[in-house]
Formats: structure tokens, C-alpha cells, sequence
């Protein structure tokens, strides 16, 4: 088993230590039936608290989801996921920013909140967020950033959310597929009734993979469901007694 996968699936038994009913599949919960919910100027609403599936493998399919399978590495890619060793320093264990990414395959859950001109992400995951603005705008030209820069557009019923201008510091999971400062994604979202949002996400990174990829899921509306906090500090106990590394810039 690649050490890296065995720290990601550390996490994984964390989570569901954690919450055993809702990984167990034990929780029941079945969202309100209804039509796709509409704002005022006629597009589709995607506000609400939702509920993710938990991807801590792009490659795989699992519940609610569709993986990539095999990922089309370049010989950078393929040297960069052959040498990964989370126990050597994944930088969540500093408490940096998982990234785009990351951030949406978490199993916490993660809320929007939508105007006719912005759309913001609220991820419980370390009360992380980023704000897209969504009436077709260019992307701005600045420095690389942790979630990159996002703009949407609609295709009918469907958000376009295209994001550009990552830094490398991030992986695209948990087990910690790479990616390079040349990543590209493409996520789609859209709502075919009140309780379920689709998911598709394509990644396009030509330093790291040889074509685009895409991982697909479904999300579900939690009307029951409020946002908590959750405190991750960059000071972290572990991090200074030594059980956490520093993690190590790529090469």
C-alpha cells in the first residue's frame, strides 16, 4: 500500500470514527422533493446547505460519484505521485489551504450563497471560503493563488465555474494527486430538483497529465443541516512537537 494512501485513508477512519452513522449509510435522510428552485431574475438556485460525497480518490467511484480511473500522468506527473509521502509533510497538516479542489471533496459540508452576480462557497472544512463572480467576466491577472482564480457563466441551467491561477502548493485529494501551477478546472453545476445538485468537474493540467480528466458526483440539499465552525490553526500542537512535518516544496 503507497504510504500515501495509507495516510489518506488514516483520514478516512478518522472521519468515520467520527460520524458512523452518516458513513455507515445509516442516516435516512431524504431531502424535500420539489422543482429546481429559481431566483428572482429566473436562474437556477443553488443556496443551500449541501451534503458532499466524500472523494478522498479522484480515480475511484464510490457512492454518488464517478471516478477518472487511471490518471493520464506525464513523466512529470508520474515522478511527482511516485515520490509523494504524505508522512514526509502534507500541508494540511500545517493547516494551509486544501485548495479548489480538495476543499469540495471533503465529506464536511459546504453552503452557497448566491446573488445575481456572485456565488460564494462556504466550506466547513477549516471555515474556508471563495466568492465567484458569476455574470461572465473575465479572469483577473494576479498572483498565484491556493483556490485560484474562479469566474462563472451560465449554459442554460447550468454554471460554468472556471477556475485558473493556482499555485502548486496543492493536491487535488486526499491520497494527493498533484497537479502543477498550469491546472485548469471546469466545474459544472446544476440542480434537476430541489433536493439533488449534479457535479462535473474536467481537469486540464498539461504539465501533469497527458489529456483532461473528469470526476463526477451528486450532492444533496441538508435543510437540516446548519454550518459549524471549525478551527484549524497554523500553530498547531502536532506540528510543533514533531508529529506533523514541515512539508516539502516540490521540485
Amino acid at each position: 500500500m503507497k504510504k500515501s494512501f495509507a495516510a489518506g485513508l488514516l483520514t478516512a477512519l478518522a472521519w468515520v470514527a467520527a460520524f458512523p452513522a452518516v458513513a455507515a449509510g445509516q442516516d435516512k435522510y431524504q431531502p424535500a422533493a420539489g422543482k429546481t428552485p429559481r431566483t428572482t431574475s429566473g436562474k437556477v438556485d443553488f443556496s443551500g446547505v449541501w451534503a458532499k460525497a466524500y472523494v478522498p480518490d479522484m480515480t475511484q467511484d464510490g457512492q454518488d460519484q464517478k471516478g477518472a480511473g487511471e490518471l493520464p500522468f506525464t513523466a512529470w506527473g508520474a515522478d511527482d505521485w511516485k515520490h509523494y509521502d504524505a508522512a514526509e509533510g502534507d500541508y494540511t497538516g500545517a493547516c494551509l489551504p486544501f485548495g479548489m479542489t480538495r476543499s469540495i471533496n471533503t465529506p464536511e459540508p459546504m453552503q452557497i450563497m448566491q446573488s445575481d452576480t456572485y456565488l460564494a462557497f462556504l466550506f466547513e472544512q477549516n471555515s474556508w471560503f471563495t466568492v465567484v463572480p458569476i455574470d461572465g467576466r473575465a479572469h483577473l491577472k494576479g498572483i498565484p493563488t491556493w483556490f485560484g482564480d474562479s469566474v462563472g457563466h451560465w449554459e442554460g441551467d447550468t454554471l460554468v465555474v472556471d477556475t485558473v491561477n493556482f499555485n502548486d502548493m496543492t493536491r487535488l485529494d486526499t491520497v494527493g494527486h498533484p497537479h502543477s501551477d498550469q491546472l485548469h478546472l471546469t466545474q459544472r453545476f446544476s440542480r434537476p430538483d430541489l433536493g439533488h445538485m449534479s457535479y462535473e468537474v474536467t481537469v486540464d493540467d498539461p504539465k501533469t497529465f497527458t489529456r483532461t480528466w473528469k470526476n463526477a458526483r451528486t450532492f444533496t440539499l441538508r435543510a437540516d443541516w446548519e454550518m459549524m465552525e471549525y478551527s484549524c490553526e497554523e500553530n498547531n500542537k502536532s506540528l510543533w512537537e514533531g508529529r506533523i512535518k514541515v512539508p516539502k516544496p516540490k521540485g
